[in-house]
């Protein structure tokens, strides 16, 4: 077990980023989120505010209201299309959705300026937004008190739709601020991070919401240790839901696809073959090098640095994603612990029946009914091991035979995993955007 020397004072760990890689639950209805607290905020001054208008956080944990309700109500409101140019597609804006996708008020908030949709990047004090960003960063009330997590998974989601053939998708445009964006399965659980930013949005309208998604994830990644990377502005944000016509569902990845059918939560372990890898591992690889990953433009290298990056931060919630537990130790800290715990740990394949993980005091690694991954943790074996869980999506970089050298030159490196994914996310969050 890979045991950090950096301590952050700023958080223990975000759970509420859900997997890169994971298939996600239906969005929550309308009437889970009441009570939820994302609309009433305690105010913070920042250098930045006269008058102590700073930046707002959240007073209790979404989470703990997050298995009321599982399914999408149609009253759920989401930004409408424009009638007018003028309008930028605002439509409805006091609700925002819950860890699992329900609607609530964002602040009681009243709609920003139409004009503002767009954001002027010329004229954007970037300072002084990442000095906003900071001062929200912690917050001991959302889950394990960091939104750093969250805001990565949000910038990594609106930016992994690219599609290199067409040039459709990527940040540009901040499209989960529409309605079929938004319902996408694998987007669950990201409606807190949209509404934590609000309060920067209304605070510096001439940002566009797609350059604020991602500053707020190089942001969180600079203050949990991670790479400092140099931001470029200048997305624009889509006017109305006319670009969805050229994009579909499918492009972020599945924790589990092509994988053999999950049957029997009393026997999980017949999903394995002889070697201890789930069967049909081969056809999830090819899902997440060939139509994920290769269809962005990445190569092998970027792709294990990326995930390898991305999954030492948060944890998965059985109510948003259906997995459940931590990667890492340190969550909130950036590290090559993900790669070294991969091929050091001993992982054992469980699922929902498995309830001898809640006897063992290791009920938060058990998923949701249907959903398998792997834990650290033995059935009748006891220890001091922190809680920690791979996706079948994650151990397909040990398993693969080219996957597999670049996953232990990491874990070997930590300097150059911190390069590498420092410049693979940077090109991940600027495809599409026609940045020279």
């Amino acid at each position: 077990m890979k045991f950090s020397l950096l301590a952050l004072s700023t958080a223990a760990a975000l759970g509420g980023t859900d997997a890169f890689l994971a298939p996600q639950q239906p969005r929550l209805s309308s009437s889970a989120l009441a009570g939820y607290g994302i609309g009433s905020w305690n105010k913070k001054s920042s250098p930045s505010s006269a008058g102590g208008g700073g930046a707002a956080v959240a007073t209790r944990n979404p989470w703990d209201d997050a298995n009321k309700a599982n399914t999408v109500s149609k009253s759920d409101t989401f930004i409408k299309a424009p009638t007018t140019k003028k309008s930028y597609g605002l439509g409805s804006w006091n609700k925002s959705a819950s860890p699992g996708g329900t609607t609530s008020a964002v602040a009681n908030a009243p709609p920003p300026p139409a004009a503002a949709t767009g954001g002027c990047p010329f004229h954007a004090n970037y300072d002084a937004i990442r000095d906003e960003l900071k001062l929200i960063m912690d917050n001991p009330s959302w889950d394990d008190g960091s939104l750093a997590p969250i805001f990565l998974r949000l910038a990594w989601h609106s930016s992994g739709t690219y599609d290199a053939a067409t040039g459709t998708g990527g940040s540009n445009g901040a499209g989960m601020r529409f309605q079929n964006e938004a319902a996408d399965p694998e987007n669950a659980g990201l409606a807190p991070a949209r509404a934590f930013l609000e309060p920067v949005k209304r605070k510096f309208p001439e940002i566009s919401y797609s350059d604020l998604w991602i500053l707020a994830a190089y942001v969180g990644l600079e203050v949990t240790g991670g790479p400092v990377i140099d931001f470029q502005p200048g997305r624009v944000d889509h006017p109305d839901e006319s670009y969805w016509e050229q994009m579909s569902y499918g492009r972020l990845p599945a924790a589990e696809k092509y994988c053999c059918p999950h049957l029997d939560d009393s026997n999980v372990s017949s999903s394995l073959d002889e070697t201890g890898k789930v069967k049909g591992w081969e056809g999830l690889c090819t899902h997440v090098r060939n139509e994920v990953f290769y269809r962005m433009g990445f190569n092998d290298q970027e792709i294990v640095a990326l995930l390898c990056g991305g999954h030492v931060y948060g944890r998965c919630h059985p109510n948003a994603s259906g997995y459940a537990g931590p990667w890492v130790e340190n969550m909130t800290e950036f590290s090559n612990e993900y790669a070294t715990d991969m091929i050091e740990d001993e992982w054992t394949l469980v699922s929902h029946g498995d309830t001898w993980l809640d006897a063992q005091g290791s009920a938060e690694l058990r998923p949701a009914p249907g959903n398998r991954q792997f834990v650290n943790q033995k059935k009748g074996v006891t220890g001091d091991d922190p809680n920690q869980m791979m996706l079948l999506s994650d151990m397909i970089l040990a398993w693969d035979p080219d996957f597999r050298p670049i996953l232990e030159m990491y874990a070997e490196d930590e300097d150059k995993l911190k390069v590498d994914f420092g410049a693979a996310f940077k090109r991940l969050t600027e495809l599409g955007c026609g940045f020279p």
